[in-house]
């Protein structure tokens, strides 16, 4: 890539399927992949991380709404698409567009079929999500009795698959509770199938679950972090490569005097003779005001320039005072040096956040090295 010229996000789909081959190379063979593909794709391209995907052979997708389900389908997206959080109000999306909602409540059960008897259906695909221990969505033991009556009583729907998602894959002093939640989505599913009479796909392991419990992949792993170049352990971490790199420029440098002010609310003082340089972007593109007063940093040249004062909207201030720069070049906000975890953890926080933070208004570049 040339060198940036304004504010944008690089998305390497080089990058990208080089984490999906070392991810596939961690299941075996007749062990499908569905990517999660919610929030833009990780804060990147949904659309074009999708159809680089379906290039590689993926088998399913998620998204967390039925929207961003919608937005994939008109990127020319055919393979499945798995909804995780449907509602009600987009039940009629959904069956429109082919998509297949998750399933977690017995309200979402019955409004489901209700719907889908209202529509003529048959055997529309769901997904059953069953809570083992994350306690967000899903339906518990007590409910297998309902579900089973409830498929039984109607030929609207069948279950695609079965699911459940891991509290803490990534944590290995959480191993025997990590293993519980495996052994109770195993007893719920095979309740299930007894009392249905035929097998749904299975799948319960995210990233952190691939790598850390590849006993337990059943049928399909999801993936999300993971494919766009993170883990949550430094040895699988180093197999992985970030996709998205955010880039901006140089504004403007100021040569300032010792005791001059920077930026609102007199958030930053100079302690002697300093340059700044003034960066267009700010919290109004993904960049927390949490970052403001050195706490974040961008690198010029290699080199590290700690934000001063407070983020603004559409700007930042850096220190630059021993850093040989000028105005127009070019400044990495996280890629390679800092990484978006780097920079995330500055202020708490996990390279997630900061990713899908990343403002829609921020130009996307998609590339092959």
């Amino acid at each position: 890539m040339p060198q940036a010229t304004e504010t944008l996000l690089e998305i390497d789909l080089t990058a990208l399927g080089e984490n999906y081959r070392y991810l596939t190379s961690k299941i075996d063979p007749k062990t499908k992949m569905l990517a999660v593909v919610k929030a833009f794709g990780y804060g990147s391209d949904s659309v074009a991380v999708a159809k680089e995907l379906v290039d590689l052979g993926i088998d399913y997708f998620a998204v967390a709404y039925a929207w961003e389900g919608e937005v994939l389908r008109n990127g020319g997206i055919e393979t499945p698409i798995l909804v995780l959080h449907p509602l009600p109000a987009n039940f009629d999306l959904i069956v429109r567009r082919c998509m297949e909602p998750s399933i977690y409540s017995r309200k979402m059960l019955t409004d489901f079929i209700a719907f889908t008897e209202k529509q003529q259906q048959k055997q529309y695909p769901i997904h059953l999500k069953f809570n083992t221990g994350l306690n967000r969505l899903g339906f518990g033991k007590g409910d297998l009795e309902f579900i089973t009556e409830k498929l039984s009583a109607t030929a609207s729907v069948k279950v695609r698959s079965m699911f459940s998602h891991l509290a803490a894959t990534e944590d290995k002093e959480q191993r025997p509770f990590t293993l519980r939640q495996i052994e109770a989505f195993r007893e719920h599913s095979e309740a299930i199938i007894q009392a249905i009479g035929y097998r749904p796909m299975l799948h319960t392991l995210n990233t952190s679950g691939i790598l850390n419990y590849p006993e337990a992949q059943f049928d399909m792993v999801r993936s999300g972090i993971g494919l766009y170049g993170f883990g949550n352990d430094p040895k699988e971490r180093a197999h992985l490569t970030p996709v998205a790199s955010l880039k901006t420029v140089i504004s403007q440098i100021h040569e300032l005097p010792e005791g001059a002010n920077v930026g609102y609310n007199m958030g930053h003082t100079t302690s002697r003779a300093s340059r700044t340089a003034t960066l267009p972007i700010g919290h109004a593109d993904g960049i927390s005001r949490a970052y403001g007063k050195g706490k974040g940093w961008v690198s010029i040249h290699g080199k590290k320039a700690p934000i001063v004062g407070n983020v603004c909207m559409d700007m930042i201030m850096v220190e630059v005072t021993n850093i040989e720069c000028e105005e127009g070049d070019e400044v990495i906000v996280f890629g390679e040096n800092p990484t978006a975890e780097e920079l995330a953890a500055a202020i708490g926080s996990i390279p997630y956040e900061l990713l899908t933070a990343i403002s829609q208004r921020v130009k996307r570049v998609v590339y092959r090295k």
